[in-house]
């Protein structure tokens, strides 16, 4: 699933290889309008989950992988890995063919233009851009979204902070203790700005080649996402699941570690260990699951793809049933 780490990725590959290069043939899927041969590339850059190729005539090819979206890169002539009726861009560079498969939204921005000023105001600041505070995300969040938004929702909205995607988004909740539920008027201003910094943190440390990782310890695993029925790492209960929000995201938690009383989270995170020091270890959390929405994810969109190699990263955990 890409996130703001794996845009990044993708952005610093292409920066190696494709600035300086002109596209010799390309086209956009249902766009025929939308000449790209002849168009010399000056630079890439990703803002978020958003892909700018920026061309040296001013205008840029931005591209959103959504959720399922991959890059591949061929030599000239080589058969593709996916089926031709998936391709969203398709561009040549010498001998390279460059393919964009499944993406989400795909267009050419004009310099300048109505369009680009609308991107840019629509995206918050870059958690893997420099210098990103973390109290005026916190301002930001608290202007943007209505009081009742659930904190699941929040730490989606892109205008707020861009990266933050399903798999972090469940992480970092988490880690802050915070149940996906709990309003946003119920969140301290602490535990918000921890969120984000949290989350800055773990996009700048996957921004390598390999599986995402925001668990270390023992081989570096997830906490939580994909995780439906296992036993929480800190505290053995069973991770939780439910499909939660304005769209209706699948979201994994742990009913144990993570609070509905934003007091219990607030208190978590700036003191994880308590007055007397940790607590022990509690007995197993013996609750049978049902095989309802609540708790398995149904068959299909939500389902990590698997495939063949490619550049937009490594495929989601796989989940039980």
């Amino acid at each position: 699933m890409p996130e703001g780490d794996t845009i990044h990725r993708i952005a610093a590959y292409f920066a190696e290889r494709l600035p300086g290069r002109t596209i010799t043939e390309g086209e956009v899927a249902r766009r025929p309008d939308l000449r790209l041969a002849g168009r010399e590339i000056r630079a890439v850059r990703a803002v978020g989950k958003h892909l700018y190729l920026d061309f040296v005539d001013g205008a840029a090819l931005r591209s959103h992988l959504g959720m399922w979206g991959t890059w591949h890169r061929y030599a000239t002539g080589e058969k593709w890995r996916k089926p031709a009726r998936r391709a969203s861009i398709r561009f040549v560079t010498e001998e390279t063919e460059w393919v964009c498969f499944d993406a989400r939204e795909i267009e050419l921005v004009a310099p300048r233009s109505v369009r680009s000023r609308e991107l840019r105001e629509a995206v918050g600041p870059d958690l893997l851009g420099p210098a990103v505070e973390p109290a005026a995300l916190v301002a930001r969040a608290r202007a943007l979204r209505p009081a009742d938004s659930l904190i699941a929702d929040v730490l989606l909205d892109q205008r707020i902070a861009a990266g933050i995607g399903n798999v972090y988004k469940c992480e970092v909740l988490f880690l802050g203790g915070v149940h996906p539920r709990l309003p946003l008027a119920r969140v301290d201003d602490r535990v918000l700005a921890f969120l984000y910094s949290t989350a800055a943190d773990l996009l700048r440390l996957n921004v390598r080649p390999g599986e995402r990782v925001t668990r270390f310890e023992d081989g570096g695993t997830l906490w939580v996402y994909g995780r439906i029925g296992e036993r929480c790492w800190r505290c053995n209960a069973r991770i939780a699941y439910a499909r939660l929000g304005v769209h209706w995201r699948a979201t994994y938690w742990c009913p144990r570690c993570q609070s509905e009383e934003p007091s219990d989270s607030t208190r978590r995170m700036l003191d994880p260990a308590g007055e007397d020091g940790p607590a022990p270890d509690p007995p197993p959390h013996e609750v049978p699951l049902r095989r309802n929405h609540a708790h398995y994810p149904p068959a299909g969109r939500d389902r990590p793809r698997t495939g063949s190699r490619r550049l937009s990263a490594r495929p989601a955990p796989r989940r039980r049933r």
